[in-house]
């Protein structure tokens, strides 16, 4: 394995584990949402400045609210999901 393809694989595992502390983000806000907590606590509020720009591009494509449940949440999920296996897929071809 070269330096370059070496670097590629290790870059590519930072990217995967951060999409999966990002997936953990969602999943945390959404139950979240459930209790309604403090607006005005700061982990809420980062908590919602880090989710609310990726579920306001998938509610501009998708209607995600039906029955008063929002989707938005799942569907982010299952899409990071599809690109994890993707990466992962090309990694593996890499090496």
């Amino acid at each position: 394995m070269t330096f370059l393809s070496s670097v590629i694989f290790g870059l590519g595992g930072i990217v995967i584990s951060l999409i999966n502390v990002y997936i953990w983000v969602i999943i945390i806000t959404a139950l979240l949402s459930f209790i309604n907590p403090d607006p005005y606590n700061p982990i809420v509020q980062f908590l919602y400045r880090v989710t609310n720009p990726a579920y306001s591009l998938v509610r501009r494509y998708i209607k995600t609210n039906f029955g008063g449940i929002d989707l938005a949440p799942l569907i982010i999920v299952v899409a990071l999901q599809i690109v994890i296996v993707i990466l992962s897929s090309l990694l593996v071809q890499m090496s």
